[in-house]
């Protein structure tokens, strides 16, 4: 079968497609074929060597894929065979035609929602949705979301208010991801590539502080907006660090201020979002999110995706589509 092979960290050329054999699956796992396979920021930080991966090269790369059940292993429900699944993978293998991953791991996709649409959803919905789950809005605050017009930050402007915030404060790259954002709901956009963003913030808050800032930028950055946090009760959820280092800020920088923050990671808090996978297939299939698909790309195209997500260049989830049988 055709898949794509991670041959070592380094740019996106060391993402090369190649024929491998096809896997069969072992006790208590299923075999999918990939109908959709999203491209995922945290994915190409994986190929950049910017976290260490302790595997051998090549492996075939990819955490995420949509697709039908087509063979199932001992000890699972044969009924599963047809059915339409989400799949997450921590021993990666998705970037194919076909992969085999525990049954437990597979979330059914709602009839109604296509695979390239729930691929799209899959993991920033479901991030979002357990983020906005742990700020405990309490419907009269004021949130700040980083990177609001794609990925996880999307999700959460689609869904910050009726989760309870009262004004939505929003960064974006650029003037196409401004209006993006403005257009999920957000009542004020920031374009973030203005080195002076936080002091752009300050005058748009005015006498006004921030109660939850939605950290995806981290670096810096995130140590500028301590001071426009409500002392005492502001909260900041560091989820992600688009900058290339997570949030620099120190237990004394809190500590003067009053405030908290969260880490959103680690292998509890992925199990949350693993939780609220089908959640967020739900809302994507009755029309309460709106699935965001920049483009759908032949599977072998794989390494050109990476080089567009590394370029900012997206502005929705590339999706990877294997050739179909």
């Amino acid at each position: 079968m055709q898949a794509i092979l991670l041959t070592a960290t380094g740019g996106p050329d060391v993402l090369v497609p190649s024929e491998v054999p096809a896997p069969r699956p072992q006790a208590g796992q299923v075999l999918v074929r990939n109908e959709a396979i999203p491209v995922l920021f945290p994915e190409t930080m994986l190929r950049s060597g910017a976290f260490p991966l302790p595997v051998e090269f090549p492996l075939v790369f990819g955490t995420q894929s949509a697709g039908v059940v087509t063979e199932v292993g001992d000890g699972v429900d044969a009924d599963l065979i047809g059915r339409r699944v989400l799949i997450g993978s921590n021993s990666f293998g998705t970037y194919a035609e076909q992969v085999c991953v525990p049954a437990e791991i597979a979330t059914e996709i709602p009839d109604g929602l296509s695979s390239v649409d729930a691929a799209a959803v899959g993991m920033s919905a479901s991030v979002a949705i357990p983020l906005l789950e742990t700020a405990k809005l309490t419907g009269t605050e004021t949130i700040l979301i980083e990177a609001a017009a794609t990925g996880v930050g999307a999700y959460l402007t689609q869904l910050a208010k009726e989760y309870g915030a009262a004004r939505v404060i929003a960064t974006a790259g650029g003037p196409e991801k401004t209006e993006q954002a403005r257009g999920f709901g957000a009542d004020v956009v920031i374009d973030h590539l203005d080195p002076e963003w936080p002091r752009r913030l300050r005058e748009t808050l005015g006498d006004a502080t921030l109660d939850v800032v939605f950290d995806s930028i981290g670096g810096e950055s995130a140590l500028a907006l301590l001071d426009l946090m409500t002392p005492l009760r502001g909260r900041m959820l560091s989820y992600g660090f688009l900058s290339g280092a997570p949030a620099q800020v120190s237990t004394m920088d809190l500590i003067m201020r009053g405030l908290t923050l969260t880490g959103c990671s680690g292998p509890a808090w992925l199990a949350g979002v693993a939780e609220a996978r089908a959640a967020a297939l739900e809302r994507a299939a009755t029309g309460s999110i709106t699935p965001l698909v920049d483009r759908v790309l032949p599977l072998e195209k794989a390494a050109y995706a990476h080089e567009l997500l590394d370029r900012r260049a997206a502005k929705g989830t590339i999706v990877l589509r294997p050739a179909q049988p």
